[in-house]
């Protein structure tokens, strides 16, 4: 891969592709709508001559047709807010894979785990897809549109993640927590603080979306993309203090106080029903990654939650 583009690049997931490519010398296009986002993504990279950026509306699929045309590969890192999933979440799949297809491009997509439903123990990317949520279902039905028969041209994959964390982290469950711990405020925390759950370390993340994207093989499927494996909320708060010093209260909440404060706020209203992945310590298999791509990167929680905080701290000053 010579040169990619990457769509949502100044996205929490969008500016790790970026600078994982980056890392390995492929040329990179930056493609969003606000051109001051872009602009601070190529600060941010010291104006690296590999790093450009277009101007667009993922929505417009002709604006990403006339930004990929040059592109090997079309990273689909965009995405939409919890509130407005059911009315935009198709309509974001039918724009880019009409471009891609347009292009005649390979193009990955960055997705979740909320087609599973409620689940046990551990996944391959065979795991049912029995989702009970309307996230859940209309995610199946973005599945399916990507994978349509209907484009010809384009070669798609999906990588499904987890929850996740870093300091590009925007929309996580766990964000929250670590930006009031490195502000030295009263967090919250999602979910009860007992269960232990998967993150990935975004960094990490696109190591593996990049491995899988540089192959001829992995497209027309569906891939995995595991984090360290499962960590408690307590635990995540211990080794927080121990990095900012922070010792102000953590409030956990559960779903009826989720469901009080989204009588204020749209955002949490539409965290209410998948809720259930707080209490489900489902782990996404590794197991058809290491088999056809190699070893899983995998950073300690220990290691990427002082980096992130570190991070997180230094934007704070």
């Amino acid at each position: 891969m010579k040169k990619a583009i990457v769509l949502g690049a100044t996205g929490g997931t969008g500016q790790v592709i970026v600078s994982e490519l980056l890392a390995r010398g492929v040329e990179v296009i930056a493609f969003g709508r606000s051109e001051n986002k872009l602009k601070a993504l190529m600060e941010e990279h010291h104006f690296n001559q590999r790093l450009s950026y277009k101007l667009g509306d993922i929505f417009d699929y002709r604006t990403i047709v006339e930004a990929a045309k040059d592109a090997e590969v079309i990273f689909q890192c965009a995405n939409v807010k919890y509130q407005e999933m059911e009315e935009q979440l198709l309509l974001l799949g039918e724009s880019v894979m009409k471009a891609a297809n347009i292009v005649g491009k390979k193009i990955v997509i960055v997705d979740g785990i909320y087609v599973y439903g409620h689940q046990v123990a551990k996944g391959d990317e065979n795991h049912p897809k029995q989702p009970h949520t309307k996230k859940g279902k209309i995610r199946v039905e973005f599945e399916n549109l990507i994978f349509s028969k209907k484009w010809k041209n384009a070669k798609a994959l999906i990588v499904r993640l987890p929850d996740y964390y870093g300091a590009t982290s925007q929309n996580s469950y766990l964000q929250p927590t670590l930006e009031g711990m490195a502000s030295y405020k009263t967090s919250i925390f999602i979910g009860n603080l007992k269960t232990p759950r998967e993150y990935v370390y975004l960094p990490d993340a696109a190591k593996m979306i990049v491995n899988i994207a540089e192959k001829d093989n992995t497209y027309g499927e569906n891939w995995n993309i595991p984090g360290a494996g499962l960590i408690s909320g307590k635990e995540i708060i211990r080794i927080a203090r121990e990095v900012t010093g922070n010792r102000k209260m953590v409030i956990p909440l559960n779903k009826n106080a989720i469901r009080f404060i989204g009588l204020f706020n749209p955002f949490m209203r539409e965290v209410v029903e998948i809720m259930y992945l707080t209490k489900e310590g489902f782990v996404l298999s590794g197991e058809k990654y290491e088999r056809c791509i190699g070893p899983i990167p995998v950073t300690p929680f220990k290691t990427g939650l002082k980096e992130t905080l570190r991070l997180l701290m230094r934007d704070e000053n």
